[in-house]
């Protein structure tokens, strides 16, 4: 008798309404989500209870009576021992076993004779009995933990196994071919591409940053086809554990730049190796941040600024390997998977064991949009759980430490960044809103209020009036500031205009307050780039004072904050300090076979670090092209930048199936 199931009390898992729709929540349902009625004649919750009450009891009442029956084991033995042996088809023969297969029941005897198949069919009903007791003991288990739970914890469950099911099945029929992706007529984004400059200066400066691009990909391309990134010192391929055997990261990370920079031939050749070299099937542990920031979020601008399926195929395939890194007890993903064998774990120098807040908290845009163009609910759901996990954690003074275990669901070391760690959690919680067409109230929420302690927290100012973002280490300010936190300038502007009515001026201040600082941190290195971390402490002020902090890898975020503190105020310093960083960029980073980092920007003289990272092409160039555009280019009212800046378009309510009256 096989286990009792309790599903068949509250519908199939294939059944009408399994998984419910589209989130009741968040981007893709807006606050308080929409409601799917059930089918017609559905049990109410409490009348499930009372049949669960009733069904557990009938199958105590029978199985008692079998077991107290006299000779119950021969009874159990004549009925289940033959009626199985007897629905059981005959196994198919070994492989190359030239002999038919037996008719059921000639094996025993004609091996055993008489008495040797008596005593096997004693034994095998000894074991059916087993099975039967253990069978009933664990229906009456999972009967009794189940009406320990609360309501809402039984929906839960049930929705879970329901999508778990149904995707497992999808996804093994998409393996056999049987299944693909679901229609989806493809919508022209407005802003794909943009007027000329009317300036005919700010207009040569753009072509300038093209031509710079231009440099970059072709000497990738002479140098390092396929691979992931360039040595232009050496005039060889780079590649960094970071994506394990998967190659092409400066293919992937460009695509989107090279089509709005309308470098026609060049995205030709890049969507042809996508086409017939992007392989996802590979035994590799790769980051699941990088592969889903750089492989992911390029594929889908890809696909959303072209209409090329090629490029939403494989984005989804790939957003499917990611899936097993979910599989932990909280739902908190792995830092780090096998995409082949699907085990995952975390960096072995994260706080005993613990997820990187800026890592799983940088996973939402993409994920969003991977259940949009698939039809599948469980990417959306993957991360939606992930803001769960942290609305349910206190947070010390409303700050968001950067590890969070993923097995107890508990912060480890009260370690505060805006910077390396935490940075692109708090960008994507404003984005999510962004995306959203500005319905995700709980993600604009947790980002409004995470602003706040970030301003009593961690904001200070310098002796000289340079505002900066401390880094808080259980309570202890430690006045350092990275190259990665002068993101947030960008994200505080960008966050104005949905900031409280008595708080957008301020927010607006503190984009341009970054900025200056960032610009500072550039402007007082001998060759005008900015080092990886800065200081304000011992007598000086946004001034890199270890050697281990002095080096610059091509790095975009200052350049970011400038192209969104120009978009917003068309103040020309903005271009003025952009430019001031493309001349650096030309004079100390350009060699012969593209573009490297710098070992120190205090040098007189430049040491070439021998990488052109993927995400100059990606992120710094892309910024700076922008930068240098009309305003119709990717209007930030139709797009949204993933962290390696990547557009991706806000998804209004028709496209997310609501309506409008919401």
């Amino acid at each position: 008798m096989p286990a009792v199931s309790l599903l068949p009390l509250f519908g199939s898992p294939a059944g009408p309404g399994a998984l419910g729709g589209p989130l009741g929540g968040g981007p893709l349902g807006g606050p308080g989500g929409r409601k799917v009625p059930g089918p017609s004649g559905a049990f109410r919750l409490t009348e499930k209870f009372v049949l669960l009450l009733v069904f557990s009891a009938f199958i105590t009442l029978c199985f008692g009576a079998i077991f107290f029956l006299p000779d119950s084991p021969k009874l159990l033995s004549g009925v289940f021992f033959h009626s199985s042996t007897l629905q059981q088809p005959p196994p198919p023969p070994a492989q190359g076993d030239p002999r038919p297969p037996q008719p059921p029941g000639a094996g025993s005897s004609s091996t055993y004779g008489a008495g040797g198949a008596a005593v096997v069919a004693a034994g095998e009903a000894a074991e059916n009995l087993a099975k039967i007791r253990e069978d009933h003991e664990r229906a009456l288990r999972e009967a009794k933990e189940t009406l320990q739970k609360l309501p809402e914890e039984i929906h839960r469950d049930i929705h879970q196994d329901k999508a778990k099911f149904l995707l497992q099945d999808k996804l093994g029929r998409r393996e056999a071919g049987a299944v693909g992706l679901p229609d989806l007529p493809f919508r022209k984004r407005i802003g794909a591409t943009g007027a000329e400059p009317a300036d005919p200066v700010i207009r040569q400066k753009r072509e300038k940053i093209k031509e710079m691009m231009k440099h970059a990909w072709d000497n990738y391309k002479h140098y390092a086809w396929g691979l992931n990134e360039l040595k232009p010192i050496s005039k060889q391929g780079h590649s960094s554990n970071l994506f394990g055997n998967i190659q092409g990261a400066t293919i992937v990370d460009a695509l989107d730049t090279l089509y709005i920079m309308e470098m026609k031939d060049e995205f030709k050749e890049a969507k042809e190796w996508v086409e017939k070299n992007l392989d996802f099937n590979v035994n590799a542990e790769v980051s699941v941040f990088e592969v889903n920031i750089r492989f992911v979020g390029g594929l889908l601008s890809a696909y959303y600024l072209t209409g090329e399926e090629i490029f939403r195929k494989k984005a989804v395939e790939l957003g499917e390997k990611l899936l097993p890194a979910f599989n932990t007890p909280t739902g908190i993903p792995w830092a780090l998977l096998n995409i082949k064998s699907g085990i995952g774990r975390n960096w072995p120098w994260a706080s005993g064991g613990s997820s990187i807040l800026a890592e799983f908290g940088t996973l939402h845009l993409e994920f969003i949009h991977l259940s949009h163009l698939s039809g599948n609910p469980v990417f959306a759901e993957k991360v939606m759980n992930i803001r769960k996990v942290l609305n349910r954690l206190d947070k010390p003074e409303g700050l968001y430490p950067n590890y969070l275990n993923p097995s107890s669901g508990q912060w480890g070391q009260h370690h505060v960044s805006i910077g390396g760690l935490g940075d692109s959690f708090y960008e994507y919680l404003l984005k999510a809103w962004l995306m959203s067409d500005k319905t995700d109230e709980e993600g604009m929420q947790m980002y409004y209020d995470a602003v706040q302690s970030m301003e009593t927290h961690l904001i200070r100012k310098s002796s000289t009036g340079l505002m900066y973002i401390a880094e808080w280490k259980g309570g202890l300010l430690e006045h350092k500031m990275g190259h990665l936190t002068c993101f947030a300038g960008g994200m505080f502007v960008l966050g104005a205009d949905g900031a409280p009515a008595d708080k957008t001026g301020r927010h607006i201040e503190l984009g341009a307050e970054i900025a200056r600082t960032c610009h500072e941190s550039y402007d007082r290195t001998s060759m005008k780039l900015g080092p990886e971390a800065f200081r304000f402490d011992g007598g000086v002020e946004a001034i890199a004072t270890r050697q281990n902090e002095k080096y610059y890898i091509l790095r975009p975020e200052v350049i970011e904050t400038y192209m969104y503190m120009w978009r917003f105020t068309h103040d020309p310093k903005y271009q003025q300090w952009g430019w001031e960083a493309v001349e650096a960029l030309e004079k100390y980073c350009r060699v012969d076979g593209g573009y490297s980092g710098i070992r120190d920007v205090y040098s007189n003289h430049q040491t070439h670090d021998d990488v052109q990272q993927s995400f100059f092409l990606s992120e710094t160039l892309k910024y700076l092209y922008l930068l240098f555009s009309e305003d119709d280019l990717l209007p930030f009212e139709h797009w949204v930048f993933n962290t390696e800046a990547h557009p991706l378009p806000v998804l209004t309510r028709e496209e997310r199936g609501e309506s409008k009256n919401k």
